[in-house]
């Protein structure tokens, strides 16, 4: 490639870009982002309701009517990172009696700081709990799990592991 070849290469490359950035300056001109200012009243719609109440269910019918068939598939889900044997540490912990154990107490398991930092037991209501979304209930946990949405999928789930431990 001769020396007039590659000047108008980088020439057609130059103009190409100036071409875009002159339109990218024209529609920040004409298409404004910026909000509108405040507005100059507001429309009052009524009271509004805190969506904090949210309604308290009580956990312990629904455990008692958990299918544990239901929860052995649904744990395909954790079985990929937990265990269910006693002292077979994987990604997570074991769950191996995990109902009535201090929460993050698993031995030879290196817990983030996050779920050490919480106290308490893992009774089936905190389970569930955490198991409907694990990083709301504890910020900065490690467990990557989004969550089980249904109270009947984490009652199975949770029912199932009762059955499998001791």
């Amino acid at each position: 490639m001769d020396t007039m070849t590659s000047t108008k290469v980088v020439a057609a490359l130059c103009g190409a870009f100036l071409v875009f950035l002159l339109g990218k300056w024209v529609a920040e001109i004409v298409y404004h982002v910026e909000g509108h200012g405040e507005q100059a009243y507001v429309i009052d719609t009524g009271a509004t309701e805190s969506a904090g109440a949210a309604e308290v269910v009580d956990f312990a019918p629904i455990l008692a009517a958990a299918d544990v068939a239901k929860g052995a598939n649904i744990f395909k889900k954790c079985g990929a990172c937990h265990k269910l044997e006693a002292g077979a540490n994987g990604t997570g912990p074991t769950l191996h009696n995990v109902v009535g154990r201090d929460v993050a107490s698993e031995p030879g398991f290196n817990y983030s700081p996050a779920m050490l930092a919480v106290e308490g037991t893992w009774t089936p209501e905190h389970l569930q709990e955490f198991l409907k979304n694990p990083k709301a209930l504890v910020p900065g946990t490690a467990m990557g799990f989004a969550g089980l949405k249904k109270i009947e999928e984490r009652a199975d789930v949770i029912a199932y592991i009762q059955s499998m431990s001791n």
